[in-house]
């Protein structure tokens, strides 16, 4: 039976696309190029992952000669979205709140993070 298609990024998905995002249309030997050195994939794999994307409606391609130049779609706010909704869905039973209250209590929160969520709350107001 075949895997089921991921609605969100998974980790090797969101690398290529973190390339497109930053450096714009590039061909598959300039994504895998521009792919940070510490977790290394082969010329075969950003190809496999980029027609993946491209399935999922994240990135399109032009061709130029024999060459196929791929661009994001989806841009960056749009993912995270995407990601944030996952994860209230997941594990906070579509409430932000929850989410928001997981995060307070979390014991790794500086003072100077709580004073600009204060004043993200305040502004919103």
């Amino acid at each position: 039976m075949p895997r089921t298609q991921s609605a969100t990024l998974t980790e090797a998905e969101l690398r290529i696309m973190q390339v497109l995002w930053e450096k714009g249309p590039a061909t598959v030997q300039q994504v895998l190029e521009a792919l940070p050195r510490e977790k290394p994939l082969a010329y075969n794999s950003v190809l496999t992952i980029i027609r993946i994307l491209e399935k999922k409606g994240c990135v399109r391609h032009v061709k130029d000669g024999r060459a196929h130049i791929y661009r994001a779609v989806l841009n960056q706010d749009e993912a995270k979205r995407t990601e944030i909704q996952h994860l209230l869905s997941r594990f906070f039973q579509n409430s932000r709140e929850l989410l928001v209250l997981n995060i307070l209590e979390e014991e790794g929160i500086d003072a100077q993070e709580l004073k600009r969520l204060r004043q993200i709350l305040d502004e919103s107001r």
